[in-house]
């Protein structure tokens, strides 16, 4: 059986990392795991209104996911939100495919990369069993490579489009701790499974087909203490955010002893974790060229978005303190750190990041086709060359 016991005795199935042939074990043989953090919404990250091809629809992200595939790229990943109308405000005025409906659909039309989803469990229509059928059904379309980052809603205004006041920081971590065990217990369930809760409830439920490798990749993003516990007892892979901003020496400074008490948190359950950090990448092949890409970027600044994020009350314990770190430019470019330079430069802050302790990076781009292509196959060679990526397997 594909299970384990958690400690009050109830059967959990196995991390598919613990399935030598699961596609999440075979990601992990890369020694620095490579994603692409797709723009299913308007705007990617960057609030800049210098033309550019990036778009939020499905056929472009399509595109962008078969060709990180063609480069040998592990996953993708797509966030989720609920905005109002107008969203953030100028070219991030919140049009936004779903995140599940959409990276799910890209398991059609790939092979080998993970696709991984976002999904707010604590307010829409999820209940456990909703969940736990329907990641399960794609877990079998996929063979085994999706998987779906839990998150609780830290804007007050997502929580509220659904009728629910915001509930407190650290009780959602601990409601969406019962959500993700109710769905386990039903993913390895052998008989009807009956629940009550502080939240759900469940009488003579069963699902069915049973997750391929266990389960789905489970995954979460945070930085306070009741998210990190979270991660520990949950999380195959964890994205973290750079506690001192988004300008790289200075995340660098930061970052090992972040990453090592979240892997310590890990440990301490008896698990491993790994770690996942967003870069948003600016690269040309001189350093003229790239000053010259980013400054563009910079000075078309889209002076709609920065009130915007200011309009909506959020409790993010990551991004605390970044407004302060982070000036006017940082905030047109966007992403959670930037490395900016040559290709040469970019594999070297890359070799930094995994000294750091970081055990991969999910890249985004301004213009994220031309980008894309410009890091397969100017950037790519080198962390290859460096020994941080194997090639891409040939029939990606």
């Amino acid at each position: 059986m594909s299970a384990v016991l958690d400690r009050a005795g109830g059967i959990l199935p196995r991390s598919p990392s613990s399935f030598p042939d699961s596609p999440l074990s075979r990601a992990l043989q890369q020694p620095l795991l490579l994603g692409l953090f797709l723009p299913i919404q308007a705007g990617g990250w960057s609030a800049s209104r210098l033309p550019r091809s990036t778009t939020w629809t499905f056929d472009y992200n399509r595109a962008l996911t078969q060709r990180a595939e063609e480069f040998g790229f592990d996953l993708v990943f797509g966030l989720s939100q609920w905005l109002p109308k107008g969203g953030y405000g100028g070219v991030l005025d919140g049009t936004a495919l779903d995140s599940f409906i959409s990276v799910g659909a890209l398991a059609a039309v790939t092979r080998r990369i993970l696709l991984i989803s976002t999904v707010h469990v604590l307010y829409g229509p999820w209940h456990p069993l909703h969940f736990a059928k329907y990641t399960a059904t794609l877990d079998h379309i996929s063979g085994g490579r999706s998987g779906v980052n839990i998150v609780t809603g830290h804007r007050a205004v997502e929580h509220e489009a659904f009728g629910w006041p915001r509930i407190d920081h650290d009780r959602r971590y601990e409601l969406a701790a019962e959500f993700v065990d109710v769905v386990q217990r039903l993913w390895a369930a052998e008989e009807n499974l009956s629940y009550e809760g502080a939240r759900w409830s469940l009488r003579e439920a069963f699902v069915t087909p049973k997750p391929l490798f266990g389960r789905p990749i489970l995954v979460n993003a945070t930085g306070s203490d009741a998210g990190i516990d979270f991660a520990a007892r949950h999380s195959d892979i964890v994205f973290i955010t750079s506690p001192a901003g988004s300008e790289i020496e200075s995340a660098l400074d930061a970052l090992p002893a972040h990453v090592a008490r979240v892997k310590a948190a890990a440990r301490a359950q008896g698990r491993e974790i790994r770690t996942l950090i967003n870069p948003i990448i600016v690269s040309r092949d001189t350093t003229a060229e790239t000053a010259a890409y980013h400054d563009a970027i910079v000075a078309h600044a889209d002076p709609e978005a920065p009130a915007g994020f200011g309009r909506f009350d959020s409790d993010a314990h990551a991004w605390r303190g970044r407004a302060g770190r982070d000036g006017p430019a940082q905030r047109a470019l966007g992403g959670n750190i930037q490395i900016i330079g040559t290709p040469d430069e970019v594999a070297r802050y890359i070799a930094r990041l995994k000294e750091a302790g970081i055990d991969g990076i999910q890249v985004s781009f301004f213009d994220f086709q031309p980008d894309l292509e410009h890091f397969g196959t100017r950037i790519l060679p080198l962390l290859e060359r460096a020994g941080l990526r194997f090639p891409a397997p040939e029939n990606a």
